[in-house]
């Protein structure tokens, strides 16, 4: 193993350019850790918010940054028994031992087999953004066979894995999003899809009379307020940004006509994860990389994921034998 590893860190708080390479040396396992060498890292827009400094609560910069990483297990810590050096694994990282990295220390109970179909790219595309959909389907408690549930920005990293989840639980599925993202979101499954940007959706369902049991909303903001008005009652709106001091409209007024709200934000879980996986091999999930580059362009991935232009995920190629994988 090298005395030192690539790495991306936070220079400081700021833009894209403040995300800058370092090489730091390669950290120890700890105990009920296992140190992945790192092939592929996910790109979130929980990075860029960590990286603006609209999130404090990893330190201090200079930091390590990412969350989403996939690759090989390379040592196991203390009394961690779940994985074997040479093992393939995906899973979730924190600041300041973030992803954007050759290698990681993570705590085994944020990590799972790497699913067997689809490699490591795809792998790396999937834990954040795959935990926050699973995980908002399983709070909704509606979502289940003949369900309808509406998802918004459903083209997005978080969106597209939610139509597909829903979709294998037997729902049926409205999703917003342009129009030239409507065929991509067809060909997942989706039942219905409006644009957003020509339409008032809440306008649209209730005039079609077809309230739904679940809105599964990334955006939230005003369309959470108008969304809770498409909920049939006992309907839930899942907000899966966490939660925030922006919410106060939108919890009064789900006090107000008797609608739950649900604030979400993603645990790690290794048997979430491992749940995906089972997913992902029996062939009802699949996570879109719209961009893959090298780790030292993180900067240009910030840009272009900040665009909220992009389907799927971005993912930085970090491994030296990445290209296939």
């Amino acid at each position: 193993m090298d005395s030192g590893m690539r790495t991306v860190v936070v220079s400081e708080y700021g833009g894209p350019q403040v995300l800058q390479p370092a090489r730091l040396p390669v950290p120890e396992p700890a105990a009920g850790e296992v140190l992945v060498r790192i092939e592929y890292a996910g790109v979130n827009p929980a990075d860029w918010r960590i990286r603006s400094g609209e999130v404090r609560r990893f330190g201090t910069p200079p930091f390590t940054i990412g969350l989403d990483l996939a690759g090989t297990v390379e040592a196991v810590g203390p009394g961690a028994d779940r994985f074997r050096p040479g093992d393939r694994v995906f899973g979730v990282t924190m600041p300041p031992r973030g992803s954007y990295a050759g290698y990681a220390a993570v705590p085994e109970s944020q990590l799972a087999a790497a699913p067997r179909l689809g490699g490591l790219r795809h792998a790396a595309a999937l834990p954040v953004a795959g935990l926050t959909a699973w995980q908002a389907l399983e709070r909704a408690r509606t979502v289940r066979e003949g369900a309808r549930v509406l998802i918004h920005g459903a083209a997005g990293g978080v969106g597209h894995l939610a139509v597909q989840l829903a979709k294998a639980r037997g729902a049926h599925v409205t999703a917003t999003a342009r129009a030239a993202n409507h065929a991509f979101l067809r060909a997942l499954g989706a039942d219905e899809i409006l644009d957003y940007t020509t339409a008032d959706v809440a306008a649209a369902l209730a005039a079609a009379d077809r309230q739904v049991d679940a809105v599964i909303d990334p955006i939230s903001g005003g369309l959470g307020l108008r969304s809770l008005e498409t909920l049939r009652p006992g309907g839930v709106l899942v907000d899966v940004r966490g939660t925030g001091p922006d919410r106060t409209a939108l919890r009064a007024r789900a006090a107000h006509i008797g609608r739950e709200l649900v604030e979400l934000a993603f645990t790690p879980s290794a048997p979430d994860l491992a749940a995906l996986a089972s997913l992902v091999d029996r062939g009802l999930l699949r996570a879109s990389v719209a961009r893959t580059l090298p780790l030292e362009q993180a900067a240009e991935a910030h840009r272009a994921g900040e665009s909220g232009r992009n389907r799927g995920k971005i993912v930085l190629s970090v491994g030296p034998g990445t290209a296939g994988a």
